[in-house]
């Protein structure tokens, strides 16, 4: 995926040279009278497209954002639960269920606030190994349930815990598809070729960069908030860090 400030730089770029065609090819055969009242309804109505669709994109991302958010909430909440839940198994398999838990926490965490993809392949991989460890702890042969519903229990809870991870992976992939984007760049060159070339003035000016970068700091708002790990609006673990720093306090 494309980092946003990439995106705010090149959609400027792009952009701004469509409109500049549009201009080109006004001063080579400008439009009379008549083409002139069309273009203007053309423009119009491509802009106002544009506008729709980038609304329509901003709310997909937004979605999404709020889908990441949630998952990272509930992935606290399912630790938190089942670390109190640790209490129906043997005290030593209890303590070591929370031991587990507590770095399984961080890696959590980790996961939230790395941007490097080498460090998250290894986080992941640790992740993975906690994973089973976690869920070999609530059923090993050693714990010997005293009431068997109780016990279930802390299984169902582990459960929970493990499917947390996987509904916030989803939710981290689920990222606005590429045909999307090209469709919606597309739909705004032609937008600024159309305006250019229906442009009362054709000298370069301030009106002719005003369009362009309001249309790329647009997309970039899109891209950065579709983006989990890199730009500026991310999703901040401050339910597991709050969790991590009550759970590390005791």
């Amino acid at each position: 995926m494309i980092p946003p400030v990439l995106v705010l730089t090149l959609s400027f770029v792009v952009l701004w040279l469509s409109e500049r065609v549009g201009v080109a090819l006004h001063q080579q055969r400008p439009p009379d009278e008549n083409m002139s009242h069309d273009l203007d309804v053309l423009v119009a109505a491509t802009l106002t497209l544009l506008g729709l669709i980038i609304g329509f994109s901003f709310s997909m991302a937004t979605n999404r954002y709020d889908q990441r958010k949630n998952c990272e909430e509930a992935e606290a909440n399912a630790i938190g639960t089942e670390y109190v839940r640790a209490d129906l198994l043997p005290t030593a398999e209890a303590a070591r269920v929370r031991a587990l838990l507590v770095n399984y926490l961080d890696l959590r965490v980790l996961f939230y606030k790395t941007p490097d993809g080498d460090q998250l392949r290894q986080i992941n991989n640790a992740t993975g190994q906690l994973e089973t460890n976690l869920w070999s702890a609530v059923l090993a042969p050693e714990v010997v349930p005293q009431d068997a519903p109780l016990h279930s229990l802390a299984v169902s809870g582990m459960n929970d815990v493990l499917n947390s991870l996987g509904y916030t992976q989803a939710a981290w992939w689920n990222r606005l598809p590429t045909a999307a984007w090209v469709l919606m760049i597309l739909i705004a060159i032609c937008a600024n070729v159309v305006f250019g070339y229906g442009g009362r003035r054709c000298k370069v000016g301030a009106i002719h960069v005003v369009l362009p970068l309001v249309l790329s700091i647009a997309l970039f708002l899109i891209a950065d908030i579709d983006s989990p790990r890199r730009g500026v609006i991310r999703v901040i673990p401050q339910n597991l860090v709050s969790l991590a720093e009550s759970l590390h306090a005791r």
